[in-house]
C-alpha cells in the first residue's frame, strides 16, 4: 500500500480527493490537513510515502511545506495537485524537491497514477507546463520574493521590516531590486508581474 497524506485548505476538495483515492486498492490516504503547519504536524506522526499538496493554504504555502520537507530530509515525495498552470510555480516547486506537479483539472486517474509513479522514484509533470517552465528564469532572490509578497499584501516597508527583522532602509532595497528586475514601476505592478508569472 502506498501512505498518503493530503494537505488542502478547501473541506470540499479534501474530502472529494479522500474519497477518490480510496477507490484505489493500492492507496490508502492516511489523514488530511487543512492548512501547511497541520500538514507538517501529520507528515511527522504519520510518515507517509507521498504528500499531496494545494499550493495556496493558510500559514505556509504547499511549496515552502516542500521546501521545509526537503531542507530536513524527510522520506516523503511531494506531489502539487493545484490550480496554478503558471511555469514559475512549477519551477519553485522542482527546486524545493517536488516529485509530482499536476493541475486540478486534470483527469481524476492522472492523480493515482502520479502517485504511483513518484512513489517508484519517477517524476509526474504535467507536460505542457513542463515545456513552458524552462522559457522564462525567475530574476527574484527569496528575500526579493517575500518581501514583494508581504507589499502585495499591502504591508508598508515598515511593518515589512518589523515582521521579518530587518530595517525599513533594507526592505526598501529590496523592493526597489525586485521593481527594477521586473522592469515595474511600482511595488504594485512588481507584485502583479511576479503573481502572474507564478514567481511568487
Amino acid at each position: 500500500m502506498i501512505r498518503v497524506l493530503l494537505a488542502e485548505d478547501q473541506a470540499m476538495v479534501r474530502g472529494a480527493l479522500s474519497a477518490l483515492l480510496s477507490l484505489e486498492s493500492d492507496i490508502e490516504v492516511l489523514g488530511s490537513a487543512p492548512d501547511g503547519e497541520a500538514a507538517w504536524r501529520e507528515l511527522q506522526r504519520l510518515k507517509p510515502e507521498v504528500l499531496v499538496t494545494d499550493i495556496e493554504m493558510p500559514g505556509i504555502t504547499g511549496l515552502e511545506l516542500a521546501q521545509r520537507v526537503q531542507r530536513h530530509g524527510l522520506p516523503v515525495r511531494v506531489v502539487i495537485l493545484t490550480t496554478f498552470a503558471r511555469p514559475g510555480f512549477l519551477r519553485r516547486a522542482l527546486d524545493a524537491g517536488v516529485h509530482g506537479y499536476l493541475l486540478k483539472d486534470s483527469p481524476a486517474e492522472q492523480l493515482a497514477d502520479a502517485i504511483r509513479k513518484v512513489e517508484r522514484g519517477m517524476r509526474a509533470i504535467d507536460p505542457q507546463l513542463a515545456v513552458d517552465a524552462w522559457s522564462e528564469s525567475d530574476p527574484l532572490n527569496d528575500r526579493e520574493r517575500q518581501v514583494l509578497r508581504l507589499a502585495g499584501d499591502g504591508l508598508s516597508a515598515g511593518d515589512i521590516a518589523t515582521l521579518l527583522n530587518l530595517s525599513p532602509g533594507t526592505v526598501r532595497n529590496y523592493l526597489s531590486e525586485a521593481i527594477g528586475k521586473l522592469g515595474a514601476g511600482n511595488r504594485i505592478e512588481a507584485f502583479r508581474i511576479a503573481r502572474q508569472k507564478g514567481w511568487l
